[in-house]
């Protein structure tokens, strides 16, 4: 991945992220003409059409306002990410956002699938990745069953050095730290867990300086040691 990569812990197409999406839209590679966004509601593809259809219209929406040219594309299952007219629509795009849902879900529909292929020809020529909890989730090395507090875990995409992802991070409650401390029991000795707040993303490259933007926190684990970083602070995950 060549471009920017923005993780959100909550608050896709919402007004409190119109800054980061701007941010993403003046980043992503379209000079001189409008950005093209699609925007993918696959997490969601098993809640039935009427929540599928909302992400896709919200997703318009939003980065219509924002000045850019968008497509929502009703890619849900194995199908319809498939499909080649999809995967080319894809291909065309400068920003990729996949919005949340069942992260598992997102990842077996698609792994191996033309539209995943479409997406990282984006990604390698500099074009933007942006996912809101499931679709931030399945960059890291594996995914939680939240349901056994991370006693179960998924492999996924590996795309971002960090063992896990967890989105919602401050609204988790009261599983919150039993569920951390499960993860942070299953790291290596060279590895991060990270967790992003609702209504926050961190935006950057794989091994390179990442920026919290939003308005609540980033939290980077690793088995022994953790740090917080608010909005406007910058980290590293890489070596």
């Amino acid at each position: 991945m060549n471009g920017l990569i923005a993780l959100l812990g909550s608050g896709e197409y919402l007004p409190v992220m119109n800054d980061v999406d701007a941010h993403l839209l003046a980043n992503c590679g379209a000079h001189g003409r409008k950005p093209k966004v699609v925007c993918l509601p696959t997490a969601a593809g098993q809640e039935g059409d009427a929540s599928v259809g909302r992400w896709m219209k919200m997703g318009e929406n939003h980065f219509a306002a924002l000045g850019a040219e968008v497509q929502a594309l009703k890619v849900t299952d194995k199908e319809t990410a498939n499909d080649l007219n999809h995967a080319t629509a894809v291909e065309e795009a400068d920003l990729v956002y996949f919005s949340g849902g069942s992260p598992a879900y997102l990842y077996q529909t698609m792994k191996d699938s033309l539209v995943w292929q479409a997406a990282e020809k984006v990604f390698e020529r500099g074009g933007v990745y942006a996912g809101c909890s499931a679709g931030a989730m399945i960059l890291g090395r594996e995914v939680p069953d939240f349901r056994m507090l991370g006693s179960r875990t998924t492999p996924v995409f590996g795309r971002v050095p960090a063992a896990f992802i967890l989105p919602h991070f401050d609204a988790m409650s009261i599983v919150r730290k039993p569920l951390t401390s499960a993860m942070r029991n299953r790291l290596h000795d060279d590895e991060v867990m990270i967790g992003i707040d609702e209504n926050t993303a961190i935006i950057g490259k794989a091994n390179e300086e990442w920026i919290v933007m939003g308005v609540a926190k980033a939290h980077v684990f690793t088995r022994d040691e953790s740090k917080s970083y608010a909005a406007g602070e910058k980290f590293t995950l890489g070596k």
